[in-house]
């Protein structure tokens, strides 16, 4: 493993995640009471705009129920458990670190979804499927984290299906170095930001066709201002998730996306041929 994939894995190593997540769930009820995904949202949506996004996200790549969905990088699964609520179709989540990937499971059982949705320890660089395994992928503020962005875009490709759709929502550079720390680094060791016009030329180099491409970082910067204005977000949150430090991590994402620092790319690309 290289220092920089070690170093993330260890940002998101969240020991006793499990744990903490049962006791901060029982404000919602017993453990034998379902949970719906929406319940979990301020939980597990792990991006800037949280359910919006991934809803958005959603509708632009077009996805049904007869899909069979990959959502890499896909933390404690809230993505997954949505898109397989809304749309009835199957996912798969793979994410590097195994304390999501146990919680993810946690969280599924809770929504009464383990037959739709499922989760696996994996490398974005090294997703363990056959060519053509699926309909649609879906990579939301993970890019960020990998240095070796042809590698993931090509492998992404490899595991679609012809015509297949890949939709990306993700932190991209505009202007200057972010201050750190942030929701994925804590410093610029394990962040690989990449232009927006740079992350389009990797994806279609890859072997894609572009199919929808809009810059969403006036609507996230309305999603901070709206955040600050409403004060602390109502429990449990993503603060049970990363820890203590959450708030500052969150504090300086927005700072960098109001100073024009960074920005929030969505865009849509169909599987063409492979290069």
């Amino acid at each position: 493993m290289t220092d920089a994939l070690a170093g993330v894995r260890d940002h998101y190593r969240a020991t006793g995640l499990t744990e903490k997540l049962k006791a901060a769930l029982a404000a919602l009820g017993p453990e034998d009471r379902r949970l719906t995904p929406e319940q979990l949202a301020a939980l597990d949506q792990f991006h800037t705009r949280g359910l919006a996004a991934t809803a958005e996200l959603a509708r632009l790549a077009g996805i049904t129920a007869e899909m069979s969905v990959l959502d890499v990088g896909s933390g404690i699964g809230g993505p997954a458990r949505f898109l397989a609520a809304t749309y009835g179709c199957r996912v798969t989540g793979v994410d590097l670190s195994e304390p999501f990937v146990e919680a993810a499971r946690y969280l599924t059982a809770r929504t009464g979804q383990n037959g739709q949705v499922s989760f696996r320890t994996a490398s974005a660089l090294e997703l363990p499927f056959e060519e053509g395994s699926f309909d649609a992928v879906l990579l939301q503020h993970v890019a960020m984290n990998i240095a070796d962005r042809p590698l993931l875009y090509r492998e992404i490709r490899r595991v679609l299906k012809q015509g297949g759709s890949f939709a990306t929502y993700d932190v991209v550079l505009n202007g200057g170095e972010p201050h750190y720390p942030v929701p994925w680094a804590r410093t610029p060791a394990t962040s690989f930001l990449l232009t927006a016009a740079a992350t389009g030329e990797a994806i279609e180099a890859a072997g894609f066709r572009r199919l929808a491409w809009q810059d969403d970082s006036e609507a996230a910067k309305a999603w901070i201002a709206q955040l600050r204005a409403s004060g602390s977000p109502p429990a449990p949150n993503l603060g049970t998730v990363m820890g203590p430090d959450f708030a500052q991590l969150a504090a300086n994402l927005g700072r960098n996306l109001m100073e024009g620092r960074l920005g929030i790319l969505t865009a849509v690309f169909e599987a063409a041929s492979i290069r």
